[in-house]
C-alpha cells in the first residue's frame, strides 16, 4: 500500500486519462482495483449487496475527483481514501447500520445485517493481506461492526492494510495524534471481542481450510442429508454459539439451546426432512448450502447458508444466512 515513487504505469496511465476524459480507459484502469475495494468497503460494513453499491460509488466519485489526482500518491492509495470515505457517509446517514442488543447475557449483541462474502469476489492474489483468512472471517467482520466508523476505518487501514499513521490521517483527514489516540481504543474493543483469537494481523495469513474443517462439514452435511439429529448433535460443541440471520432473536450460547430452537422449528420433520446439500466457502471459512424439497416441488431450492467455525473437530460458531433470491451467493437456486 506504499505510495509510488517515482511516477508509477497506473499513475501515468491515469493521469493521461484525466487529461483525455476517455471514460473507457479511466473504466479499463480502475477496474483492477475492483476486487480489493470491495472488500475493504465489506470489511465495513459487513453487508455484501452494501459493499457491492459502495465500490460502484467509489468509482463514480473516482470519476467526478479524477481532476484531483495528482500523482501524489499511489491510485491503489487515492482509491481507497474515496471508498473508505463513501463507506463513512453511507454510515453517517443510516441508524441501522450498528450492532442491536441480542437479549441474551452471553452474547451482547447481534450484527443483522451482515452478510456472507463469497470467496470467488475475494481479489485472486493470496499474499494480498486483504484477502488474509484472519481479517475477513466472520468473527473479525462482526467485532470490526462493534467499532465507531471513523475508529472502524482507522483500525482497518493502519492494523489491517498497514498503512503509516501520517497516510491513515490524511486519508481521513484527522491529525496524527488522533488516528494513534483512535487505533489504540480501537485495538482495546477489538480484544474485548476476539478475546479467543490472535490479534496481530500482519504475521503471515492462511488461506486453505484444514483437514478438520473438510471432515467436519462433510459429517454436517450427512446429518442433513439423513435427517440425523443425534448425529448432528454430536458435531457441535457444548458452548456453541449460533445466530440465523437476518432474523432478530436466534441467538443462542449452547449446542442444546440451538437444537431445541431448530426442532422447534421444524427441522428433520414433514416440509423439512428432504435436504441435498453441498459443500463450499464464504469469507475462506467451511460452509455448506442447504437445499429443502418440499413435498409439493420436484426441486431442491437453495434455502439457507451455514457458515462454521471448527475447533478441535468440533462446531463452536454456526451461521445462518437466509439464501433465498440472492444470485451474488454464486450458488445453483436448484439441486
Amino acid at each position: 500500500m506504499t505510495d509510488a515513487r517515482p511516477l508509477g504505469a497506473d499513475e501515468a496511465a491515469f493521469m493521461a486519462v484525466v487529461r483525455s476524459g476517455d471514460s473507457a480507459r479511466f473504466a479499463l484502469i480502475t477496474e483492477r482495483h475492483r476486487r480489493e475495494l470491495q472488500v475493504h468497503c465489506y470489511r465495513m460494513l459487513a453487508n455484501y449487496e452494501d459493499a457491492q453499491d459502495l465500490t460502484q460509488e467509489t468509482f463514480l466519485r473516482a470519476w467526478n475527483k479524477r481532476e484531483s489526482f495528482k500523482g501524489h500518491a499511489a491510485l491503489r492509495t487515492w482509491l481507497y481514501r474515496i471508498a473508505t470515505n463513501a463507506c463513512l457517509d453511507f454510515l453517517d446517514k443510516r441508524n441501522d447500520r450498528t450492532p442491536v442488543p441480542s437479549g441474551l447475557a452471553d452474547v451482547g449483541s447481534e450484527v443483522l445485517y451482515l452478510q456472507p462474502y463469497p470467496d470467488r469476489m475475494l481479489p485472486e492474489d493470496p499474499q494480498e493481506s486483504v484477502v488474509a483468512r484472519e481479517t475477513i472471517e466472520l468473527a473479525f467482520i462482526v467485532a470490526v461492526q462493534h467499532l465507531p466508523p471513523r475508529q472502524r476505518a482507522v483500525f482497518i487501514l493502519r492494523d489491517v492494510l498497514g498503512w503509516p499513521a501520517s497516510k491513515a490521517a490524511e486519508a481521513l483527514e484527522l491529525t496524527v495524534a488522533s488516528v494513534t489516540s483512535a487505533l489504540q481504543r480501537a485495538r482495546v474493543t477489538m480484544r474485548e471481542q476476539l478475546p479467543d483469537r490472535r490479534l496481530d494481523w500482519r504475521r503471515p495469513a492462511t488461506h486453505e481450510l484444514s483437514n478438520d474443517e473438510r471432515g467436519v462439514v462433510k459429517l454436517y452435511i450427512d446429518a442433513h442429508e439423513r435427517n440425523d439429529l443425534d448425529g448432528l448433535m454430536s458435531l457441535l460443541r457444548e458452548d456453541l454459539r449460533f445466530v440465523m440471520l437476518p432474523e432478530a432473536g436466534t441467538s443462542s450460547v449452547t449446542a442444546k439451546d440451538a437444537v431445541d430452537g431448530w426442532v422447534s422449528g421444524g427441522l428433520f420433520q414433514p416440509g423439512y426432512d428432504d435436504w441435498r446439500c453441498i459443500t463450499t466457502t464464504f469469507n475462506r471459512m467451511p460452509a455448506a448450502a442447504l437445499y429443502r424439497r418440499t413435498p409439493d416441488d420436484p426441486q431442491y431450492r437453495l434455502f439457507t447458508i451455514a457458515v462454521l467455525h471448527v475447533v478441535d473437530g468440533k462446531i463452536a460458531e454456526l451461521i445462518g444466512f437466509d439464501a433465498t433470491d440472492k444470485p451474488w451467493l454464486d450458488l445453483p437456486p436448484t439441486l
